[in-house]
């Protein structure tokens, strides 16, 4: 069975220990027992890995360990992503300052992900964002990407 490629932006992964947050945190531990299962591809890309990198300890340190617990692929930016960051500014799908989220998008888009998840829905998970994305992505030939929050892929219980 086809496993689905899934991208994790750097809001999942900080969600991990997001206190703050208890039932968006719920989720995304939920999801990382999920990905420990091998239910999906994982891709994080070194956007992500970036961001993480400039978060204070001890978050810093526990974000890492934590994606040490998994299985993921790096994915790296290339003249193409570079490419669809410019496309999607130009046709005003997010701004300037929007632009590693951008980064973020363009490098799932050409690694093939099936599903970008974020806990970002003002810049990632909302209307305007993923409908221009599907637009772009489509007139410069590359297949959908669905744009999510976590527990829209979770494993719901059979109970009622």
């Amino acid at each position: 069975m086809h496993k689905r490629k899934i991208y994790l932006d750097t809001s999942v992964i900080s969600h991990l220990t997001a206190d703050d947050t208890p039932e968006k945190m719920r989720d995304t531990l939920k999801l990382w027992e999920e990905i420990k299962q091998d239910k999906w591809d994982v891709i994080v890309s070194r956007v992500a890995l970036d961001e993480i990198d400039e978060c204070q300890e001890p978050k810093k340190t526990t974000l890492l360990r934590l994606l040490g617990e998994i299985g993921y692929d790096t994915a790296t930016e290339t003249e193409e992503t570079d490419a669809l960051v410019d496309a999607y500014m130009k046709f005003g799908v997010l701004s300037r300052k929007s632009y590693d989220d951008c980064r973020h998008i363009a490098v799932a888009t050409y690694y093939n992900c099936d599903i970008i998840l974020s806990w970002n829905f003002k810049h990632f998970v909302n209307f305007r964002t993923i409908t221009g994305v599907q637009a772009v992505n489509k007139l410069l030939g590359y297949k959908e990407v669905l744009i999510m929050p976590p527990p829209m892929i979770l494993e719901g219980d059979d109970e009622e």
